[in-house]
C-alpha cells in the first residue's frame, strides 16, 4: 500500500492538459475519459479522477464516478488504481473500459469487494472513421431529438438501460429527476437522434462522449414492434453521417461479444472491430 499510496494520487488542476496528452494516444479507447476531464470543474472540488504517476510523468488516468474507467496502455496503474480501491466499493455500479485494463484493476479488488452482477469481459470495441465509406444509405427520418421531446425519448432511453443492463437507471424519485436532467442535456447539444412515427420513438441513440476526435455511440435501441424489419442499420448510418458532419470524424461504440444481431449490423454500416473492451457490473 506504500507502493500505491506513492505512486496514485488525484487528479489536480495542473494535471489536464497532461491527462489529455496521455489519453490521446488511444483515442478511440479513451473517448469516455477525455470527454468526462474536459467537463471536470475542479475548482467546485470535483475530485473524480485518479492518476498514476510512478516517475514524475502522469501514465494512467482512472476515472471514479458513479463507474470506474481506467485508461488504456498500463496495466501497472491498473494495478496500482485496484490496490487505492479495495476500500471503497459501495459507491460505484460497474467498472469499464479496455479489457486489459479493467481485468488488471478487477483483480486486485475482487477478494474484498461482494461479488459482481455480471462480468462481460469480452465486448467488442468498434469504430468507422472519417475516411470509411458507408456501405448503407442513411435514413432520413432519424434526426435530431428536441428538447419538447423529453417525455418520449426518457421512456426509450429507460427501456434501453433495463434490456441492456437488468435493472432501472434510477431507484427514487431524485435519480428520476437526474435522468431526465442527463438526457435532456444530451438533448440541448445535439447528441441525442431518433426516429419519431406519430408520437412514439421508433429508433434513438446518443453520442454520450465526445473527445480527442472521436464521439461515442450509445443507447442504441430499436422499439420492440420494429426490430426485424431492416429499421436499425439505416438508422446507425444516419447516426454516423450526423457525426462526422457535426459531432467527431470518429465514430466508436463496444458491443456485447454475444449480441451476434448488433455486430452484424454495426458491421455492415461499416463499423471495424479495433479492440476489446470488458464490463464488471457492480
Amino acid at each position: 500500500m506504500l507502493w500505491t499510496s506513492r505512486t496514485v494520487r488525484s487528479l489536480g488542476r495542473g494535471d489536464i492538459d497532461e491527462a489529455l496528452e496521455l489519453l490521446a494516444k488511444h483515442p478511440v479507447e479513451n473517448v469516455y475519459l477525455a470527454a468526462r476531464l474536459q467537463e471536470l470543474d475542479l475548482s467546485r472540488g470535483e475530485g473524480h479522477a485518479l492518476v498514476y504517476v510512478p516517475k514524475g510523468r502522469i501514465e494512467a488516468v482512472c476515472w471514479m464516478s458513479a463507474n470506474i474507467v481506467p485508461s488504456a496502455g498500463s496495466i501497472e496503474g491498473a494495478i496500482a488504481f485496484g490496490g487505492r480501491l479495495r476500500r471503497h466499493q459501495q459507491r460505484f455500479s460497474s467498472i469499464f473500459g479496455p479489457a486489459d485494463v479493467v481485468t488488471a484493476l478487477w483483480s486486485q479488488i475482487q477478494a474484498f469487494w461482494r461479488p459482481p452482477i455480471e462480468e462481460r469481459l469480452h465486448q467488442r470495441l468498434m469504430a468507422i472513421g472519417p475516411e470509411k465509406a458507408l456501405t448503407v444509405a442513411a435514413d432520413k427520418h432519424v434526426r435530431v431529438a428536441h428538447p419538447d421531446e423529453l417525455d418520449i425519448i426518457v421512456p426509450a432511453a429507460e427501456a434501453m438501460f433495463i434490456e441492456e443492463i437488468g435493472y432501472a437507471p434510477y431507484n427514487d424519485y431524485a435519480g428520476s429527476l437526474s435522468y431526465r436532467s442527463a438526457n435532456l442535456a444530451l438533448i440541448r447539444r445535439g447528441h441525442t437522434l431518433a426516429a419519431v412515427e406519430d408520437g412514439q420513438v421508433i429508433f434513438k441513440a446518443e453520442f454520450g462522449s465526445v473527445g480527442l476526435g472521436a464521439c461515442q455511440l450509445q443507447g442504441v435501441w430499436v422499439t420492440p414492434t420494429r426490430r426485424g424489419q431492416g429499421v436499425a442499420v439505416p438508422a446507425l448510418a444516419a447516426c454516423v453521417e450526423y457525426a462526422r458532419a457535426h459531432v467527431a470524424p470518429v465514430v466508436t461504440l463496444y458491443v456485447n461479444d454475444y449480441n451476434e444481431p448488433a455486430v452484424a449490423a454495426y458491421r455492415r454500416v461499416g463499423f471495424e472491430e479495433v479492440g476489446e473492451f470488458a464490463t464488471v457490473l457492480l
